[in-house]
């Protein structure tokens, strides 16, 4: 397996450049454990702060041109220079925070060109680090709020001028000091600092042992196996395209070698990857995110039960294509000898004691924060029980590294993200978003559901998981809310919408980097990605119409056939999608499919009858022997 690189895409710093980049990192990761430790600063210190420390490291680490990353071993001298004004970007508040709190929003010149400066720093970092699309959408709603007047319809608003805009972004927590890189800051900077961890025992990688020694024998094993072991490293991933460059530089190559084409090969890396920013525990961070931006009492546990079965729906459909297919065009699974030693993979089961211990912390009503650090030091102790995993203290240094590292692009993004929330609040453009999706669909629920998930899947689209939701859920939540459906479900709605966006054309980047190792044709890998991803089209509706599938006020005999019937409706659907079961199947037979599916997945004793009937007569009729009629029909087709 092809190793992943905390580095690439980044500057190859040696010597002098290189040290200080290593230990700006280091104590990037120190400060962090220690007010993990010792209890968290203020909202303006801790997170100014945390701005500072990511955006001077993005300036050392991230040249300005793409096409230099990974070759320059240099910092540019412009670059020197914004890495200064980052760290005193970072440093006003802790160094001025007496007098800003005296004057509470009168702003002095210094004050208003050291906030229009971390502006721009931060549209930069984002753009180096993260992309051009969440940087665009960040300059488009700044651009609102300052020329609001001149806008059509009902997105106007009175508009802001330049000093108050300024004042928001930098001056109040409802900008890029906001709930967003409060949150990265906090949870979800400790939360890469444990995956970084599980990289360095060797968890990752086991992850892939371990789906193959379950998976590997059966029909279509290597696409099992990306399935799996996808779904496993969304634990620890944070990215859906990272999450594709790591597992799918091993699965990939297997799938092709045994007979699937490349778009196919990639389209399950890239789905199955994707799905593992919905699998909790960690849910790609935004879990940490949807606590505060929910509230109301709601803990980290209540969303991570929510989310567990529409997750595993997800990735039972994915399975079942996979399968289908592979039966399809009839390819074989891993032989005896291209499996690994399945007495060495179970003896390593106690590599995955981290995951569960994180879990349990969790379950016991402890603090996010605490649950992380303590889940690092569980792994830092079970890595030790072997040689082989032992990290040692250069080990443990690394991982605090790799793990500052993989936070820059989080911070960034979350810090553009609270440049939109800002505008949101100030202007008031999410009710006005929701008012206006719920003119559009008369007020009735399912036009409104279709009209958000479509307006989630744009505002998605080249995002990551973290500046995803912060995006969708203040400007497309609001309008299911509106009608009277749990927070819950609307927040995790557009969460799956905004999620599936990196697998759905034009945009698809975890599709796009899966046909970068499989040699696919991009466009194609992600129309082959949203085909095996449908169930994730279908299973928001699900929940938003049966909030039982996120375990809200259900018993567990209803929740038990709610999960069956859905499970049920994954095979039809899959089998009339793929046009495989038992047999090939025909056209007609394959709209009965997709139909019963649809009624076993809604959620109605009525639907339920229909889609079971009808679920037992395609069955019996895919169990019967091919009659000569049969051949005949085949043949026409």
């Amino acid at each position: 397996m092809e190793k992943y690189d905390p580095e690439a895409g980044t500057r190859k710093l040696k010597g002098i450049g290189g040290w200080i980049a290593f230990a700006g990192l280091l104590a990037f990761s120190l400060f962090h454990l220690y007010t993990g430790i010792f209890g968290v600063l203020t909202a303006q210190l801790q997170r100014s702060i945390h701005l500072g420390f990511a955006l001077a490291l993005i300036f050392l680490l991230f040249p300005a041109r793409r096409k230099n990353r990974g070759k320059e071993n240099r910092v540019a001298w412009y670059d020197i220079i914004l890495a200064v004004i980052s760290i005193i970007v970072g440093a006003y508040w802790p160094l001025m925070i007496d007098d800003l709190v005296l004057r509470a929003g009168m702003l002095t010149n210094l004050d208003f060109y050291v906030g229009l400066a971390a502006i721009i720093l931060v549209l930069e970092a984002t753009r180096r680090a993260v992309g051009l699309p969440i940087t665009i959408i960040a300059i488009v709603f700044m651009l609102y709020a300052l020329f609001g007047q001149s806008m059509p319809g009902f997105i106007a608003h009175r508009g802001l001028d330049l000093e108050r805009l300024v004042q928001t972004m930098f001056f109040t927590t409802e900008g890029i000091l906001g709930t967003p890189i409060g949150v990265s800051s906090t949870f979800i900077f400790l939360f890469l600092l444990f995956g970084s961890f599980l990289i360095k025992t060797g968890v990752g990688e086991y992850f892939n042992d371990l789906s193959i020694a379950i998976a590997g024998r059966s029909v279509g094993g290597p696409a099992k196996v990306a399935v799996f072991s996808s779904a496993l490293q969304g634990t620890i991933s944070g990215s859906s395209v990272a999450n594709v460059v790591t597992s799918g530089a091993f699965t990939i190559p297997m799938m092709k070698n045994l007979g699937y084409k490349k778009e196919f090969a990639g389209a399950v890396e890239a789905s199955s990857s994707t799905g593992g920013q919905l699998m909790p525990p960690i849910m790609g961070a935004a879990a940490f995110l949807m606590v505060e931006f929910i509230g109301g009492g709601i803990t980290y546990w209540d969303i991570a039960k929510a989310a567990a079965i529409p997750a595993v729906l997800y990735f039972i459909g994915i399975w079942i294509m996979t399968h289908f297919e592979a039966k399809r065009i009839g390819l074989r699974g891993l032989t005896k000898e291209e499996m690994p030693s399945r007495k060495e993979v179970f003896s390593k089961l106690y590599l995955l004691l981290p995951i569960i211990a994180i879990v349990i912390l969790l379950m016991s009503g402890m603090s996010v924060i605490r649950a992380a650090l303590w889940s690092i030091v569980i792994t830092v102790v079970v890595s030790a029980l072997k040689k082989d995993t032992r990290i040692g203290f250069k080990g443990m240094v690394d991982a605090l590294v790799d793990g500052a590292r993989s936070a820059l692009g989080v911070a960034a993004a979350t810090a553009a993200a609270g440049i939109i929330v800002g505008v949101v609040t100030k202007t008031g453009l999410g009710l006005k978003m929701a008012n206006g999706l719920l003119d559009l669909s008369g007020g009735y629920l399912l036009p409104t559901l279709f009209l958000t998930m479509v307006a989630s899947l744009i505002l998605g689209m080249g995002s990551p998981t973290t500046a995803n939701y912060v995006i969708t859920s203040t400007i497309a939540a609001p309008a299911i809310i509106l009608l009277g459906i749990p927070d819950l479900s609307a927040h995790l709605f557009v969460f799956y919408f905004g999620i599936v966006a990196d697998i759905t054309p034009p945009v698809a980047l975890a599709a796009f980097a899966a046909a970068a190792i499989s040699g696919g044709e991009p466009f194609r890998t992600g129309v082959e990605s949203s085909k095996l991803a449908i169930s994730a089209f279908i299973i928001p509706y699900m929940f938003v119409l049966s909030p039982e599938l996120l375990m809200i006020d259900t018993t567990w005999s209803y929740l038990i056939w709610v999960v069956f019937t859905a499970f049920i409706g994954m095979i039809a659907i899959s089998a009339g999608v793929i046009g495989f079961w038992m047999r090939k199947m025909f056209w007609i037979e394959r709209i009965f499919a997709v139909i019963s599916g649809l009624c076993l997945i809604y959620p109605e004793k009525i639907s339920d009858i229909a889609g079971l009937l009808l679920f037992a007569l395609l069955f019996g009729l895919q169990r019967l022997k091919k009659s000569s009629n049969i051949s005949k029909f085949q043949k026409i087709e």
